[in-house]
C-alpha cells in the first residue's frame, strides 16, 4: 500500500468535525474579505478623480514650455479634464468625493438595522448569495462610468447607495454562521485571527485598485465587482450555515496545540447554548428577538455607541487615507494607494492582540478602552511624524492601524456574539444576527459621518482632521466607562472572593 502523502496525512489528524469547523473558518473568512475588497476602490481612485491642476501653475514658473506641452488640447484625453474626471474636477471636488462615501455609508447604517432582522428570517446562505451577486453588479457599475464616459454625478452616487445597501447582507450573515461554529472559550483569540479579513480585503482591494487606477480606473470597480459575485457562488455552493446541517456534533478531543483553533472547551453544536435541543425543529422554532429586546441586553447600547465613533475614525482612515497620502508625500495615486495597506496591516495584529488579550484578561471593555486611550495620542503623533518622510509614515501606518483597528474588530467580533449569546437571552439563538446588525448598523453611523467630516473639515488643514479623530476616540472611551468600572469591580470581588 502506498504512503499517504504528507497533505493528506495532516488532513487525517483532524476529525470529520474539525474538518467542518476549519473549512467554515476558511470560508466566512474569504467571504466577508471580498465584500471589504469591494469597498476599498473608491479610496484609491479618489486621486484620479481630481487631479492636482495647482502643480500646473507651479511647473509654469519654472518651465514654460513643459506646461505649454501638458496644456494641448491635442494631449487631453476626450472623456476627463485636465484637472480629474468630470463631475470631480472643480474646486469642491473634496465635498463631492465625500459625498459618495457619505451616500455610501449612510445607506450602509441605514440598511444594517433592517438587515440583522431581515437576516435572522432568512436561510443564511441565499440571504448572503443574492447580497453578493448584487453587490458585485453595483460595484462594477460604479467602474461602468468609465467605459461609457458618465460624468453626471447622480450616477455615481445612486451606485454608491444602492451598494451600501446590498452589502448589509453581509456583516450579521457571516457572524450568526461563525457564532454557530464556535463556542466561547476562546472567541476572541479566533475572532481576532478571522476578523483580519477586513484587513486582508482592504489590502487586496487596494492593490487590485491601484493596478489600473492611472491607466483605465473604471477597472479598478469592475475587478473587484466580479470577484465578490464570484465568491457569492462560491457561498451558495458551499456555505453550511449551522453544525447541526450535516449532524455535526464537534466534540473537542483531547487535541494537542497544534488543533488549538479547532477544538474548543464548548460543543460547538452548543456554542449559543449549551442546554438547546439538537433537533432542526427546535433550532428554527425559536422566535427572533424583537428590536427593543435586544436593546435591553447588557452592554448593547454601550458598546454600540463606542463603536460609533471607534468606526468613525476607522472608516476616516479607509476613504481618506490614500488621498492624504498623496498630499502629504506628494506621491501618485497607486504608490499611495500601496503605502496605505500598511494601516490595515497593522490592523490584522491589532484585531488578533485585543483578542488575545481580551481572553486573558476576559474584559472585553478594558481591553477597548486601553486601545482607545492610547490611539488618541498615537493620532497626534501620526499627524506630525508623516510630515518627516516616507519611513516615519510607515511606522507611524502600522502602529496608528492596530490601535485604531482593535477595538473596532473585537467589538463588531468576539462582543458582538458574546452579547449576542448572553444568558439574559434564556437559549434565543436567533438573536445574534439582530444584535450583531444593531451594534455594526450604530458603529456604520459613525462611518457615514467619519469621512463627510473629513470632506468638509480638511479644506482648513488636514491638521484639523486628525483633531477630530481624537475627540471621536476620546468619545469612545467615555462610552465604556461604566463598562469598564463593572468589569474591574468584579474582579476585585473575584480576587476578595478568593482569598476569603
Amino acid at each position: 500500500m502506498a504512503q499517504l502523502p504528507p497533505g493528506i496525512h495532516f488532513i487525517t489528524l483532524f476529525t470529520r468535525d474539525q474538518r467542518y469547523r476549519a473549512f467554515i473558518f476558511v470560508l466566512t473568512f474569504l467571504l466577508y474579505a471580498s465584500f471589504h475588497l469591494s469597498r476599498k476602490p473608491i479610496s484609491i481612485v479618489k486621486g484620479e478623480l481630481h487631479k492636482h491642476c495647482a502643480a500646473s501653475t507651479e511647473v509654469e514658473l519654472h518651465s514654460y514650455k513643459e506646461y505649454a506641452t501638458q496644456s494641448q488640447p491635442a494631449k487631453k484625453l476626450p472623456n476627463k479634464s485636465q484637472c480629474g474626471w468630470e463631475p470631480f474636477d472643480k474646486n469642491n471636488y473634496k465635498q463631492l468625493l465625500g459625498a459618495l462615501d457619505y451616500s455610501f455609508l449612510c445607506a450602509y447604517a441605514i440598511g444594517m438595522y433592517l438587515s440583522g432582522i431581515i437576516g435572522e428570517r432568512l436561510p443564511i446562505r441565499y440571504y448572503l448569495t443574492a447580497g453578493m451577486l448584487a453587490s458585485g453588479l453595483f460595484t462594477a457599475m460604479f467602474g461602468f462610468g468609465y467605459f461609457y464616459n458618465v460624468h453626471n454625478l447622480w450616477f455615481y452616487l445612486l451606485a454608491q447607495i444602492a451598494n451600501g445597501l446590498v452589502q448589509t447582507t453581509g456583516w450579521p450573515s457571516v457572524v450568526t454562521c461563525i457564532g454557530n461554529w464556535f463556542g466561547k472559550g476562546r472567541r476572541g483569540f479566533i475572532m481576532g485571527i478571522w476578523n483580519s479579513h477586513t484587513s486582508v480585503g482592504n489590502i487586496l482591494g487596494s492593490l487590485i485598485a491601484a493596478y489600473w487606477v492611472s491607466s483605465c480606473w473604471g477597472l479598478s470597480f469592475v475587478v473587484p465587482g466580479v470577484i465578490i459575485a464570484l465568491m457569492g457562488i462560491v457561498c451558495f455552493l458551499f456555505l453550511i450555515e449551522h453544525p447541526k446541517d450535516i449532524k455535526c456534533s464537534c466534540t473537542p478531543p483531547s487535541a494537542p496545540e497544534m488543533q488549538q483553533l479547532l477544538s474548543d472547551n464548548e460543543n460547538c453544536a452548543a456554542s449559543l447554548n449549551i442546554n438547546m435541543p439538537v433537533s432542526e425543529e427546535n433550532r428554527n422554532g425559536t422566535s427572533p428577538i424583537s428590536f427593543l429586546g435586544a436593546l435591553r441586553i447588557p452592554g448593547v447600547i454601550e458598546f454600540s455607541l463606542c463603536l460609533l465613533f471607534a468606526k468613525l475614525v476607522s472608516y476616516t482612515f479607509l476613504f481618506w487615507l490614500p488621498l492624504y497620502i498623496t498630499n502629504v508625500e506628494h506621491l501618485d495615486a497607486k504608490r499611495a494607494g500601496d503605502l496605505s495597506t500598511l494601516f490595515d496591516v497593522g490592523g490584522i495584529f491589532g484585531g488578533i492582540l485585543a483578542g488575545i488579550i481580551s481572553d486573558r484578561l476576559e474584559k472585553r471593555a478594558s481591553t477597548c478602552g486601553m486601545m482607545l486611550f492610547l490611539a488618541a495620542p498615537t493620532l497626534y503623533m501620526f499627524s506630525a511624524v508623516s510630515k518627516m518622510g516616507l519611513e516615519a509614515t510607515i511606522v507611524m501606518l502600522l502602529i496608528s492601524g492596530a490601535l485604531v483597528n482593535g477595538p473596532y474588530a473585537l467589538i463588531t467580533t468576539a462582543v458582538s456574539a458574546d452579547l449576542g449569546t448572553h444568558k439574559s437571552l434564556k437559549g434565543n439563538a436567533r438573536a445574534l444576527s439582530t444584535v450583531t446588525a444593531i451594534i455594526d448598523g450604530t458603529g456604520s453611523v459613525g462611518a457615514a459621518l467619519g469621512p463627510l467630516l473629513a470632506g468638509l473639515i480638511s479644506p482648513s488643514g488636514w491638521n484639523n482632521v486628525f483633531y477630530m479623530l481624537m475627540v471621536a476616540d476620546a468619545c469612545a472611551l467615555l462610552f465604556l466607562v461604566r463598562l469598564i468600572r463593572k468589569e474591574l469591580g468584579c474582579r476585585m470581588d473575584h480576587t476578595l472572593f478568593k482569598e476569603h
